[in-house]
C-alpha cells in the first residue's frame, strides 16, 4: 500500500456478513482506488449453512464452499479477504483472537473500520464481533502493548484512531439501529449486487438487501440536499457513528 493510499478494514463475524451489510461500501472505496481488506472472524459454518447440512455436506466441506464463495465475493467488490477460522455459534472472545485482529489492524492501517452493531438479539455473533474489533482497535494504537508473536511494535507499527461505523443489521430496530450516515453506493451497486450472487447459500437474502438499497437510497436523496443531482435510481447504505466526527466546520 503506498503511503498515502487509504484503507478500509471491514470485521465481518461470517464469511456473507460483509457482502449484505457492507458490499457498497466496499466496492466504492476499490472503485476510488483505495484498499479494502475484509476479515471473516468463522465461515458461518454453524449458523448460516442450513442449506448445506440438511444436504448431508460434512463440516470441513461447508467451510470450504463458505471460504469459496466469500472469496469470489470479495473479489467481485476488488477487495482482501482473510479468514480467522474461529467458529461461530457461538463466536466466543479470547485473548488469541484479539491478538490476531491487533496484528491485522497493524499490517492494514486502516483509515476506516466497519463492523456489526453492539446489540443483536437475533444473532450474539454480531456484538461479539463488535466487541473484539473494538477492543483490538484501541490496542494496536498502544505501543507497550505486544504483537501475536510476542514482538513488540515499532512507532511505525502502531494504528491512529481510525473512526468506526457500524452497518445496518438484518433488523435495525431490535439492535438500537439508528443511521447518522447515509452512503450513494449507486455506482457500486452493481458490483455488490454481483457479490451477493455468489453467496448461492443464502440466496433468499438477495431481494431483500436489494430492495433495502432502494429504500435507503430514497433516504439519501431526502437527507441530501438541493441540488445534487441524484437520480431517482439511487442506492443507499446505511451506517451509525461510534465515535463523534471531528469537523472544523458544520456542513
Amino acid at each position: 500500500m503506498s503511503e498515502n493510499q487509504k484503507s478500509l478494514l471491514v470485521i465481518s463475524a461470517h464469511a456473507g456478513d460483509f457482502v449484505w451489510r457492507a458490499g457498497g461500501a466496499i466496492a466504492a472505496a476499490t472503485q476510488r482506488g483505495e484498499r479494502a481488506v475484509v476479515v471473516c472472524l468463522s465461515y458461518g459454518e454453524r449458523g448460516e449453512s442450513a442449506s448445506q447440512w440438511l444436504q448431508g455436506k460434512s463440516l470441513d466441506e461447508i467451510k470450504g464452499l463458505r471460504r469459496d464463495e466469500a472469496e469470489a465475493a470479495a473479489s467481485a467488490l476488488g477487495a482482501e479477504i482473510e479468514f480467522l477460522d474461529l467458529g461461530d455459534y457461538p463466536l466466543r472472545e479470547s485473548p488469541e483472537a484479539i491478538a490476531q485482529l491487533i496484528d491485522v489492524y497493524r499490517r492494514v492501517q486502516p483509515s476506516v473500520v466497519l463492523t456489526h452493531t453492539l446489540a443483536d438479539p437475533y444473532n450474539g455473533d454480531h456484538p461479539t464481533a463488535a466487541r473484539m474489533a473494538l477492543e483490538a482497535r484501541v490496542l494496536a494504537q498502544a505501543i507497550g502493548v505486544a504483537n501475536a508473536d510476542g514482538s513488540f511494535p515499532t512507532a511505525d507499527d502502531i494504528i491512529g484512531a481510525p473512526p468506526v461505523f457500524f452497518f445496518e443489521p438484518h433488523q435495525p430496530e431490535q439492535c438500537g439501529f439508528s443511521p447518522s450516515v447515509l452512503l450513494d453506493i449507486t455506482e457500486a451497486f452493481p458490483l455488490k449486487r454481483k457479490a451477493m450472487e455468489c453467496l448461492p447459500a443464502q440466496k433468499h437474502m438477495w431481494s431483500y438487501y436489494t430492495d433495502l438499497a432502494v429504500r435507503r437510497g430514497v433516504q439519501v436523496k431526502r437527507n441530501a440536499g438541493p441540488n445534487l443531482g441524484l437520480s431517482h435510481e439511487t442506492m443507499g447504505e446505511a451506517y451509525m457513528r461510534h465515535l463523534p466526527q471531528v469537523a472544523s466546520v458544520l456542513e
